[in-house]
């Protein structure tokens, strides 16, 4: 089964395992505290990757599936795996070995924003819960982190610092360089699309979003001229933004 991010599958676990990452500081925390999971509560992670998020749920629940599909980040997240916390390679529209309605909740962490058939998912997401499950889903920003059609900028005469954003309704399936600035290497896909594909889409599968959270950074500016306008607006421009959906 070939997927992009077997390319880059021990970058990312390398990443995942460093300190002071979005994923441990900010993402992790605040999803728990919104997932609020209970002992034995059947915890579907879907494209786990190498298994961050999975571990994470596990300690609450005791009963989680990993799926993914790529082969590289299952085996990865198969290394250190407990019991009670199984990993399967599975693309997120299919999971047929899932018995519908088994699930209690469900959760796709940065990841729904790279897959092409987002209704499929959806769609699959909604067979494996069971009725009133909750699906927790966490994106870069959408209104805020287009690919290659945002970035900060840096205004002189105010001296403050603002996000510009080119582009935004249109949706786009946009080629990323996992390391930028080299002539070569593995390229990824991400596909931009505007809240209301979300909300359409999560609505069409039977999804009711019944809570928005947008997460800002909680990194800090060295000092400098800049510093503080840095700080200024990573308070105030969110770089992620979490639905809760209810089944």
């Amino acid at each position: 089964m070939h997927t992009s991010w077997d390319s880059v599958a021990d970058w990312y676990d390398h990443l995942l395992q460093g300190e002071g990452t979005y994923q441990k500081e900010l993402i992790a925390p605040n999803l728990l505290r919104l997932m609020d999971i209970r002992k034995n509560e059947a915890i579907l992670d879907v494209a786990c990757g190498p298994g961050f998020f999975a571990h994470e749920f596990h300690r609450a629940s005791g009963r989680v599936q990993g799926v993914d599909a790529s082969p590289r980040l299952i085996a990865l997240a198969k290394k250190h795996a407990p019991k009670g916390l199984e990993f399967r390679v599975a693309k997120a529209d299919h999971l047929a070995f899932l018995e519908s309605g088994s699930m209690d909740k469900a959760a796709i962490v940065l990841a729904l924003q790279n897959m092409e058939d987002m209704q499929a998912v959806l769609r699959e997401c909604a067979r494996a819960l069971r009725p009133g499950g909750m699906l927790y889903i966490v994106l870069n920003h959408p209104a805020f982190r287009v690919p290659k059609a945002s970035a900060w900028g840096w205004d002189e005469k105010e001296k403050v610092q603002y996000r510009r954003v080119d582009r935004y309704l249109s949706e786009m399936k946009v080629p990323i360089a996992m390391h930028p600035g080299k002539a070569s290497g593995p390229v990824t896909t991400s596909f931009h699309r505007p809240l209301q594909s979300y909300m359409k889409a999560l609505g069409k599968a039977g999804f009711s979003v019944t809570g928005m959270e947008e997460w800002n950074s909680h990194k800090k500016s060295e000092p400098g001229p800049r510093g503080a306008a840095e700080d200024r607006a990573r308070k105030e421009i969110p770089l992620f933004l979490c639905l809760v959906c209810k089944k």
